[in-house]
């Protein structure tokens, strides 16, 4: 694949790599925007490769995903890549949250939320969402399952306390 093509997909897929890229550094934005810039340098230096076997958003969820894995192991800094993207400040992307919707996803096990975010935040499917994990298709199905009703659950109790 081009150099060229391969950009498009980051530009296409900006906003939505950049929150997954913070979902998966459990909310935290500068470590998210670490993760994303590694990613970006793996695939502009042709180490993460798109096969074409699934989306070009699914391939790229997989790369952030271990990407965070390792540099969560790693724990290393970083240079600066300047591609010219801007990296949305996540106080505009959130202001018209009422409720803690991040904190109570955060209440969920790693897998639940995972699955969730993907599905609801990134309109992957589950059949995406469990390529993406490396997880059967079944075993997404049923973090999904729980998660929903688990996340109902704290949110009805969240509104009975306001």
């Amino acid at each position: 694949m081009t150099s060229s093509a391969l950009e498009h997909i980051l530009q296409k897929h900006h906003r939505d790599a950049y929150l997954w890229a913070r979902q998966c550094c459990s909310f935290d934005d500068d470590q998210a925007k670490d993760v994303l810039q590694a990613v970006y340098l793996k695939i502009l230096e042709g180490k993460a490769k798109f096969n074409e076997k699934s989306s070009a958003k699914t391939w790229l969820f997989s790369v952030i995903r271990y990407t965070a894995i390792d540099q969560f192991k790693k724990e290393k800094h970083l240079e600066p890549l300047d591609i010219g993207l801007e990296i949305p400040d996540w106080t505009e992307i959130n202001r018209e949250e009422p409720m803690n919707y991040e904190g109570l996803i955060q209440q969920l096990s790693p897998m639940q939320a995972q699955v969730l975010l993907m599905v609801f935040y990134h309109q992957l499917t589950l059949e995406e969402s469990a390529e993406v994990l490396q997880i059967s298709i079944g075993t997404a199905r049923t973090h999904y399952d729980r998660g929903k009703k688990r996340l109902k659950q704290m949110i009805l109790k969240t509104q009975e306390q306001i």
